[in-house]
């Protein structure tokens, strides 16, 4: 079992955390190199050139990182780090998950709207459910996380909206398949750098599946 609660599988690649010192799958971690000028640049999606420098998709991994020098010492060598590098890699993030749902949207797996994802969850259609986090709590509580499915309240209103082509959405679901797991991996990382500040358990579901 990993930090995150996900259960490990033989075939998933695993990177060790410079900040906790564990290594674990790296849907659980986010990837850095150092870029031109000795800056430390983040990879979100893992395609730029150079060692990978891997740390934890929490807060508390990157502030520790950050505040003990540790990237330095995983280049092995003296690298800058931008001041506002937690801002940069929520924002990469935020935009990552938007786009992945966008294209839920687009193929026919993911809808929005309190009454269509209502429907969703009756029939057992929705497998992940997408809640604004700056929503009303009373509203996103008449509403469930899906059986064996997972919930996410990192996005605000309005981000949700630019997934949906609208001005701001409260309530949105994604279908089983398709796109799913990248955005359940994707959305973990978000949680991660966001926290739980403005996210709730939907209806009685207390765990994370």
């Amino acid at each position: 079992m990993t930090r995150g609660g996900r259960t490990k599988t033989h075939d998933e690649a695993e990177r060790r955390c410079i900040a906790t010192g564990e290594s674990q799958p790296k849907a659980g971690l986010i990837r850095f190199v150092v870029g031109p000028g000795d800056m430390i640049v983040p990879d979100v999606l893992e395609r730029l050139p150079g060692r990978g420098i891997w740390v934890s998709a929490e807060r508390s991994a990157l502030e520790t990182a950050i505040k003990k020098g540790l990237f330095s010492r995983g280049a092995k060598k003296k690298v800058t780090v931008p001041e506002d590098l937690i801002r940069q890699v929520e924002a990469i993030l935020a935009r990552r998950v938007i786009d992945l749902i966008s294209l839920g949207r687009k193929s026919g797996d993911a809808i929005a709207g309190f009454e269509k994802v209502k429907i969703w969850l009756s029939e057992g259609r929705a497998k992940v459910l997408l809640q604004a986090l700056d929503g009303s709590e009373r509203g996103k509580s008449k509403l469930w996380t899906p059986e064996g499915g997972r919930f996410f309240g990192c996005l605000t209103a309005d981000e949700l909206g630019l997934a949906f082509g609208r001005q701001h959405v409260i309530h949105g679901a994604l279908a089983a398949g398709g796109l799913e797991r990248r955005v359940v991996e994707e959305a973990s990382k978000l949680r991660g750098l966001r926290g739980t500040y403005g996210e709730f358990v939907a209806g009685k579901d207390t765990k994370d599946a």
